[in-house]
């Protein structure tokens, strides 16, 4: 630590540290365009100009780091004239449209310009002209004469997201900021570049024109859609959710969000959106209904199940996206009914995890250890798109000399640098795993673990294990992919092993906004109850409850579920969406979305956040934690008394979350043979993942949500006697579906690369197995 004094008061700054920090640490504020705390110096706006003693002329105070007795004066009269210096030229091409400007009243350089600007310009030449640039659907560059050359937006896309997407052309007057070769920004945290511009160079599409800063209302949520569960700002007017931007919370979201999170409001008020209970009339036609009629024939329907002993057949779903409270009372009305038939763990073998696991499947860490690892090693993941915000973390941690190593199906590019990779059909990763834990045990100087004496590691499996062996600071994470495998209590197991003879920790990369809470509120089943594979996959129920899921999409089953659920005698779907559910229920609910419910999600290190509704509800839209009580209540059940969601919260929260958080796996490593054929890796696109995000439709309109294709090797291809842009007829266990065949040396051997969460897959399934691949 060295001591400085800026204006006065004396403050002790660390070593290295510059001027500008030393100051915001103390409270001093330095005017400045250029500089923000997470991005790295480029001092190019000279805005925060500073007089320091015995230095010829004013500094900038973001790249003249502190030394022992330095004293700083940041409003002395030479610091004051540099600073209007500045701005004045900062402004003579800037064009004067502050009243017809979307920034107005949130401009960094308009607030700046009311202190440290003039009253009037000496520059009589004509201010310069720039061209919009194409960005794609989210982020408006229709006004880039505002631009003041900041380079934020650019050091947000090569340090945050990882990719230089856009950057500066020229020099002095003809200098601008552009995307490369006319192509659209396409990186998942390209919304963070909107916030960061100082000036309305770069706007928010989706929302541009909308309304005035000081009209909106702003409110606090947290999000749903992945398990980082990120802070959010949610800005109103007139009670509609207009805007969505980051709420700074450093532990866990730091002072970004993916653009999933910022964009998936636009899904919200769609025609789309279910207003009114419906039930389905003796014509098969939809009806609308009260909702003490509609409670009334759900009601009925769920008590002649009953009562006619068929408690065991009644079923529940939900989605990871469902809050703490929801999933509570989802499984508490099931119980109560004579029902362990509940999950909401739609993809994935959930019995095969439930039988091995000890508690609760977390993260293993706090998020905000993530940038401190040295050594990674990730299972199954499409890191990037999977988990965008604990990506991000990874990438600041490879820049400190983290080594990433990856076990993957599809060996796509995570920005991240990755030091060794397995990249292996997904019946290949246990085998890859074993020959990892048999080669790491090796560099270790540790036995070998029991039924891996026979295992033969590979070169890259070497290499893995070797990163592994160096490092002090090991985790191993199963992804999204690994934990909606049919292998997935193998593959726990061998990773589990991995870990331990590191010396690290081991953890799950989960993949909703609330899976670990769905665990928590007991939204699995128990005491030999179905999981959601085995409820759709098999002879249908006599009723189930579905609660914010839209089967067809969200389930491995995808049709199949569909199928289901029409076979039943009653079926019930508590969802916002009326597309969602029209096909297959016999009673619609209209539930309210997360933005006007109030409720609790426990993201992936099992932080219990809880929020408010933070938007009118639309038309007859009521709170599904609402609902499932006046059922039970209705149903005449024990435990549905609780007044409000905190009330639900607390019960589910007693005595603590720690306790019952627990990544420990009952089986040993083992190895296995991988399948013989060729199988289907489901990529569950960054923009499909749940109802919401799928309704978006600027989301929709993005380059990752592209209709599916069936993506193979060149080698893949050739064995098939397949080539690029062949009609090809794919088939499962589930049915058969018709796409186009492209090249994507990416993919694995013997694999195929299809995306999930799509209408035209989901006759096919939406999940991993082996699938059958014929020219049509």
């Amino acid at each position: 630590m060295v001591e400085i004094t800026i204006d006065g008061l004396k403050i002790e700054a660390e070593e290295g540290s510059m001027v500008i920090q030393a100051a915001h640490e103390a409270g001093l504020y330095i005017p400045h365009f250029c500089y923000h705390k997470k991005l790295s110096i480029a001092a190019n706006c000279r805005m925060c100009l500073v007089e320091v003693e015995k230095a010829p002329k004013a500094l900038p105070a973001c790249a003249t780091p502190v030394t022992n007795g330095m004293v700083v004066y940041t409003r002395s009269p030479k610091a004051i004239d540099a600073q209007r210096a500045v701005m004045e030229f900062l402004l003579i091409n800037h064009p004067l449209d502050c009243p017809v400007c979307d920034q107005g009243g949130e401009c960094q350089l308009q607030d700046l310009a009311m202190g440290y600007g003039e009253s009037a310009s000496r520059y009589k030449e004509g201010k310069r002209v720039v061209f919009h640039k194409p960005m794609g659907p989210l982020i408006s560059a229709e006004q880039m004469q505002r631009c003041i050359h900041c380079t934020r937006c650019i050091r947000v896309g090569e340090e945050i997201g990882g990719i230089m997407e856009i950057g500066m052309l020229n020099r002095g007057e003809f200098a601008e900021i552009t995307t490369f070769v006319g192509e659209a920004v396409e990186s998942e945290l390209s919304g963070n570049m909107i916030d960061v511009c100082p000036v309305g160079a770069l706007l928010s599409k989706p929302f541009m024109m909308g309304a005035r800063t000081w009209e909106l209302a702003r409110r606090r949520s947290i999000s749903p859609h992945d398990s980082v569960g990120a802070n959010l700002v949610v800005q109103t007017k007139m009670d509609r959710v207009l805007r969505v931007v980051p709420f700074e919370n450093e532990p866990v979201n730091e002072c970004w969000i993916s653009d999933k999170d910022r964009f998936s409001y636009a899904g919200l008020y769609g025609e789309d959106r279910l207003q009114h209970p419906m039930v389905r009339g003796c014509d098969g036609q939809w009806h609308e209904a009260s909702w003490q009629d509609a409670l009334q024939s759900v009601v009925a329907g769920l008590k002649q199940v009953r009562d006619d002993g068929n408690s065991a057949q009644i079923g529940a779903l939900a989605t990871d996206t469902a809050t703490l409270e929801e999933l509570a009372l989802l499984a508490r009305l099931t119980r109560a009914l004579g029902s362990e038939h509940i999950d909401f763990r739609l993809r994935g073998a959930g019995a095969a995890l439930d039988a091995v696991r000890s508690g609760a499947p977390w993260l293993g860490m706090p998020i905000a250890d993530l940038h401190t690892l040295d050594r990674t090693l990730v299972v199954g993941s499409f890191l990037r798109k999977d988990h965008p915000l604990m990506a991000q973390r990874l990438r600041q941690a490879a820049k400190k000399g983290m080594q990433l190593s990856l076990v993957d199906a599809v060996a796509v590019d995570p920005l991240v640098p990755v030091a060794a990779r397995i990249t292996v059909k997904p019946s290949g990763w246990v085998q890859a795993l074993a020959e990892i834990a048999v080669a790491l045990a090796g560099l270790k100087q540790q036995p070998v673990p029991a039924g891996l004496d026979a295992v033969q590691p590979g070169e890259a499996a070497q290499a893995i294990a070797h990163s592994l062996a160096t490092g002090e600071n090991v985790a191993v994470f199963m992804g999204n992919g690994a934990v909606a495998d049919d292998q997935v209590a193998q593959l726990a197991a061998n990773a589990q092993a991995i870990a331990q003879l590191a010396g690290g920790r081991f953890g799950f990369l989960t993949p909703g906004g609330n899976t670990v809470g769905g665990y928590l509120a007991g939204a699995v089943p128990q005491n030999g109850g179905l999981d959601a594979r085995a409820m759709l996959g098999g002879e249908p129920l006599k009723a189930y409850l579905v609660l914010h899921a839209e089967p067809r999409m969200d389930s491995d089953l995808g049709e199949r579920a569909v199928r289901a659920l029409q076979g039943s005698a009653m079926a019930v779907a508590l969802t916002p969406f009326r597309s969602a559910a029209e096909d297959w229920a016999d009673v619609m609910l209209p539930i309210a979305p997360f933005t006007e419910t109030s409720g609790s999600f426990v993201n992936a290190e099992g932080r219990v956040q809880s929020f408010k509704g933070v938007a009118a509800p639309v038309g007859d839209t009521r709170p599904a934690w609402k609902v499932l009580r006046v059922l039970g209540n209705l149903l005449e059940l024990d435990g549905f008394d609780d007044d409000t969601s905190e009330s639900v919260r607390d019960s589910v929260m007693q005595g603590g979350v720690d306790g019952r958080l627990s990544n420990e796996i009952r089986l040993a490593a083992a190895s296995q043979a991988a399948g013989q054929g060729l199988e289907r890796v489901a990529e569950i696109p960054i923009y499909r993942t749940d109802a919401l995000v799928r309704r978006s439709q600027p989301l929709q309109e993005h380059v990752n949500s592209a209709p599916p294709q069936a993506c193979a090797n060149a080698a893949t291809l050739q064995a098939l006697g397949l080539a690029e842009g062949d009609l090809v007829r794919v088939s499962s266990e589930h049915g058969a579906i018709q796409l186009q065949a492209a090249l994507d040396d990416a993919v694995a051997d013997q694999a195929l690369r299809i995306a999930a969460a799509f209408e035209q897959t989901a006759a096919l399934g939406q999940g991993p197995g082996a699938v059958r691949v014929e020219r049509c």
